[in-house]
């Protein structure tokens, strides 16, 4: 495992301590620090920005070829990080913790170590990682005017007044596709000047506001609109292995909502969030990919194999089938034999 070890959060120093295990070129793009790097270590860029009153945007979209640990080893107090993962996942190890926590994918994430604690998060190689950082100077952001945070929750204000009985403070909460879709704008933004740099503060301080707001009603047992929690997250993935299990049998939205005990409308987000499609596209993937399978490895009839995966019309079969995978049924088991 490659280790990173960062003693300074300073914009500069940051990039030129990651420089130095990532050999690439940094840039300047209109007050943004831009380090890309393309080489045997992995490729990808870190984007790095300070705003007023104690602010950070670092934006991560990167590929690492080995695992590697960014630690950190602040001289001064560390400043609260708000953590947004859209692709990928990170792991969290914070000073005195065995635990590994895992940041997962539109999963909204509040961090905060003791002090200048030692904490570090982990890329595991392979994995296309895509993450941004709002970071906040808590001294710094309490002197700005019009900060309002004494109407924060009382946990997140005294996270904010630096009391050392809420710290370490770690917030894993719930899923939310309302901040993803701000982050990517965000982080499309392509225009320059003061119209980017204006564009990305605006940008970044509603995602601020919809994590704060996320932890506000996770402390009431709430969801926000288009969020679902980590309990709701687990069902999606059980109720996909039950169409693996139940391929040949109805896969209704009904059905798949009382198995799973999510309604339809928490069924098609939770879909939309962890497969990037709706339920029965879904469904359908499943259903071609078990029949491709069925043709590749068994001399079971295409008729058969219809009948298996649960389509009760051959002729629709071939079409979509063709449609997926640019062959017909019986033109690709042709194709497979001849392989063979």
């Amino acid at each position: 495992m490659q280790e990173i070890v960062i003693e300074n959060q300073d914009a500069d120093y940051l990039l030129n301590q990651l420089n130095q295990i990532l050999e690439g070129e940094i840039s300047d793009l209109w007050g943004q620090k831009v380090l890309t790097f393309k080489n045997a270590v992995g490729k990808g860029t870190i984007k790095y920005i300070q705003f007023d009153w104690g602010v950070t945007l670092i934006d991560y979209d990167l590929t690492f070829v080995e695992d590697v640990k960014l630690t950190y080893r602040p001289e001064n107090r560390s400043p609260i990080d708000f953590i947004f993962v859209s692709e990928g996942q990170l792991g969290y190890v914070h000073n005195g913790s065995n635990t590994r926590h895992t940041l997962q994918r539109y999963q909204n994430v509040i961090l905060s170590p003791l002090g200048n604690a030692q904490h570090a998060f982990f890329f595991d190689a392979g994995v296309s990682i895509k993450v941004n950082f709002i970071q906040i100077d808590q001294k710094k952001y309490a002197r700005k005017k019009h900060s309002n945070l004494q109407y924060l929750n009382e946990v997140l204000f005294s996270v904010f007044e630096d009391k050392s009985e809420r710290l370490p403070f770690e917030h894993l909460g719930n899923f939310n596709l309302k901040i993803a879709d701000q982050v990517r704008e965000m982080r499309g933004n392509k225009d320059e000047g003061i119209i980017r740099t204006l564009g990305l503060e605006g940008r970044m301080n509603i995602i601020l506001a919809l994590q704060l707001l996320e932890h506000h009603k996770f402390l009431n047992e709430e969801t926000m609109p288009e969020s679902l929690s980590a309990g709701d997250i687990k069902k999606i993935y059980q109720l996909s292995e039950y169409i693996v299990d139940n391929i040949s049998n109805p896969l209704t939205i009904k059905i798949m909502s009382e198995q799973s005990g999510l309604s339809p409308k928490k069924l098609q987000l939770g879909f939309k969030m962890l497969y990037s499609t709706t339920i029965n596209e879904y469904v359908k993937k499943v259903k071609l990919e078990i029949s491709r399978d069925y043709l590749r490895s068994t001399e079971l009839s295409i008729s058969e194999i219809v009948y298996l995966v649960g389509i009760r019309s051959r002729s629709y079969f071939s079409k979509i089938f063709s449609e997926h995978y640019g062959l017909l049924p019986s033109e690709y088991r042709k194709k497979i034999k001849s392989k063979i």
